[in-house]
């Protein structure tokens, strides 16, 4: 069910698309000790609030937190580049971890890597998430199609994987946990209520753990049911994006 390597490799990404594997990790994606000094950077200078995960900070806006609400959507559209800018200035003099996983991914896939772009528009790539201590990362799946209803470039994924690089972790806890295991879009809806997620006990024993050391990096069947247990003695820091498939022959995607 997992892939650990030294270097992302493209049948590690293609297993992992073929739902073979539920999950890669690269060990030490960057340097631990520079993974620690982003962290710093990056936390330094505070971070906003998801609109719907208030217990959870981040830089950037995810596209899901529009909630297909137009006005929302023009304001994650605004915000690109700046968020996309942002991130890279807290990162210098140090390259920012998300675009170095865009560079390897671009480089690894024979049809190359690029920017999603949505309604005429690029996205978001780079979002950050930090988890306090004590703070469980609810149960959830990510689904392009349900965030962006009727959009062809949402549509025609054979497959979606989140991408996490991993900065800082807590002294205990933070674990990664995946469920194979889809639930459709009106079951989880109605499961979730008012919330982003639910209650990861509500679907039994994980069938896979990962426990992220800093500086790694780790992709995941997104459309699978995931969730993060509580960490203690420590900020849980990570950069995140999606990355879509749509078949051997065709680009990757990254968008947040």
């Amino acid at each position: 069910m997992l892939i650990e390597l030294d270097d992302l490799k493209q049948g590690a990404v293609e297993r992992l698309a073929r739902e073979e594997v539920l999950a890669v990790r690269v060990r030490h994606f960057i340097d631990k000790d520079i993974a620690a000094r982003l962290s710093e950077q990056i936390m330094e200078r505070g971070l906003q609030k998801y609109l719907n995960a208030p217990s959870i900070g981040r830089i950037g806006m995810a596209f899901y937190e529009a909630e297909n609400q137009p006005p929302l959507i023009a304001n994650y559209f605004e915000s690109v580049f700046d968020n996309i800018n942002e991130l890279r200035k807290r990162c210098a003099p140090y390259v920012s971890p998300i675009d170095l996983l865009r560079c390897v991914l671009d480089e690894i896939w024979p049809a190359g890597a690029q920017l999603q772009t949505l309604y005429g528009r690029k996205m978001y790539v780079g979002l950050s998430r930090a988890v306090k201590p004590g703070v469980t990362f609810l149960a959830h799946h990510d689904i392009f199609a349900k965030d962006a209803p009727n959009s062809f470039q949402a549509c025609s994924l054979q497959a979606q994987m989140a991408a996490n690089v991993y900065l800082s972790m807590p002294g205990e806890g933070g674990t990664l946990q995946i469920w194979d295991q889809q639930l459709s879009a009106e079951a989880f809806d109605e499961m979730r209520g008012d919330s982003y997620g639910i209650d990861p006990t509500l679907l039994g024993a994980a069938t896979l753990e990962v426990c992220p050391e800093a500086g790694d990096l780790i992709l995941f069947n997104s459309r699978k049911m995931h969730a993060v247990t509580p960490g203690t003695e420590g900020m849980r820091l990570s950069l995140s994006c999606f990355v879509g498939y749509r078949g051997p022959a065709t680009p990757l995607s990254f968008w947040s």
